[in-house]
């Protein structure tokens, strides 16, 4: 136990310490070498600007207005994204009809749907969301459909001999638990994706508030200490949604995959 509690604190500290490291440089680098705010704002800078951002208020409404827009766009691409990769892994038929549709659709990067997402939405929550939609889905989609390719088959043999032979029961009861892991690591895909989409959707144009939209205005102040702020806040709201999600889904759905009984 003690042990355990030692190598635990050592392991924190590393990581603490090796933090404290890192803003010492960018401190003296800012300070010392840089002296140009402009070009670096040093770690003191954007401090204080975060102080600033948080007295105004707008560090909460661009955050919670971020969040929508990326509720929106993951809420869409697991609505349809999941069905459909289901669906492709499961009928070789709808594979052949919608595989050449999704491969020529793929390619085309999420941020040249903006001005469709402008045009068919308008400077709404909607095409911010439409964007975050487009860069999530074909991730969910490809992983969902590999994990049902690579269902074992004696799997399905097994349960057709216990009795279970309609389809929506394979799939319920042997496709998807089989399948989760992949379909988890689509998730977690899409989700960095996305983030990424919300942050460019935002920046060009596809909404007046949130993370993205906040750091292309102050960069066109020259505030550049608070853009670092913005982008900060960026890094860690995806964290925290990466593993909130990394816990739930270990906890919950993927309990069986780690050995965990109870």
């Amino acid at each position: 136990m003690n042990m355990n509690f030692i190598k635990t604190i050592e392991e924190k500290g590393i990581e603490v310490l090796s933090l404290i490291f890192a803003i010492l440089i960018w401190q003296f680098t800012a300070d010392r070498i840089i002296q140009n705010k402009l070009l670096l704002p040093s770690f003191y800078d954007v401090i204080i600007a975060f102080f600033a951002v948080v007295k105004s208020g707008l560090i909460f409404t661009d955050t919670l207005t971020s969040l929508l827009h990326f509720s929106i766009g993951i809420v869409a691409a697991f609505a349809i994204g999941i069905p459909l990769g289901i669906v492709m892994g499961w009928f070789k038929k709808a594979d052949k009809a919608i595989d050449p549709i999704i491969e020529i659709l793929r390619p085309i990067p999420p941020l040249a749907w903006i001005p469709f997402a402008i045009v068919w939405f308008g400077l709404t929550h909607q095409a911010a969301g439409f964007v975050v939609f487009v860069g999530m889905i074909f991730p969910i989609v490809i992983n969902t459909y590999t994990g049902f390719k690579n269902v074992p088959r004696i799997y399905v043999e097994a349960a057709k001999v216990l009795g279970c032979t309609r389809n929506m029961d394979l799939i319920r009861f042997i496709a998807i638990p089989s399948a989760m892991p992949s379909i988890v690591a689509g998730i977690r895909i899409a989700m960095g994706v996305g983030w990424m989409c919300l942050v460019a959707a935002e920046m060009f144009g596809v909404s007046n508030r949130g993370l993205g939209y906040q750091i292309w205005h102050n960069y066109y102040l020259h505030r550049m200490d608070f853009v670092l702020v913005y982008m900060l806040l960026l890094g860690f709201v995806g964290l925290f949604i990466d593993r909130f999600f990394r816990y739930y889904v270990d906890a919950k759905l993927l309990r069986w995959k780690s050995g965990t009984v109870v």
